[in-house]
């Protein structure tokens, strides 16, 4: 199974050496020296990393073969592709690789069916469940303790406790309305 471990950036110096952004949890083992890449697009690799270092917060490898700014500079937003084992788990318990996820039903903690996870979005404060509801619309649910209760694997489920408005827009406008009218009482006494 392929995952996708990392995306190239700019070019750091003249000497080959570009920045990443880390789309692993485990870089030290997915994106260490020695580590042969697939890439997208396919004709930018394979990439075999030669060396890795951090620079002021952010990773920067050097793979064989590119030595100059202009070669580094050329493979800018290619994505690097590790090739890993389907049964293989990550290290940490309440860990998932997205491919363990994707296709999973989100059942609130009352057991409502409120769709099927499609994508995971890594984004920098945190990564969101992309879930297509049975009517093809999409909700967003943040992937964090307070909202994702439990993730079953064995039952490919995810149990939330979502806050109101996240799941249900009607909800959300009803409290927002509450919220006004209380708000008006409250400036009239």
């Amino acid at each position: 199974m392929q995952l996708v471990v990392a995306r190239i950036g700019r070019a750091h110096g003249i000497k080959g050496e570009v920045t990443v952004e880390v789309r692993t949890d485990e870089p030290e083992l997915r994106l260490a020296p020695g580590a042969v890449l697939a890439t997208e697009p396919a004709a930018a690799g394979p990439l075999t990393i030669e060396t890795g270092r951090v620079h002021s917060g952010r990773l920067l490898l050097r793979f064989e073969g590119v030595r100059d700014r202009t070669a580094a500079e050329a493979l800018r937003n290619t994505l690097l592709i590790a090739e890993i084992d389907p049964d293989e788990l990550p290290e940490e318990e309440d860990e998932y690789y997205d491919h363990q996820l994707i296709d999973l039903d989100v059942v609130t903690r009352d057991g409502v069916a409120v769709g099927r996870i499609t994508e995971i979005s890594h984004l920098p404060s945190q990564d969101l469940f992309i879930v297509e509801r049975p009517d093809g619309s999409e909700v967003l649910i943040p992937f964090v303790e307070e909202i994702v209760a439990e993730i079953d694997l064995e039952e490919q489920r995810a149990v939330i406790t979502p806050p109101p408005g996240l799941i249900d827009d009607q909800a959300a406008r009803d409290e927002v309305a509450e919220g006004h009218s209380a708000s008006s009482r409250d400036d009239s006494a």
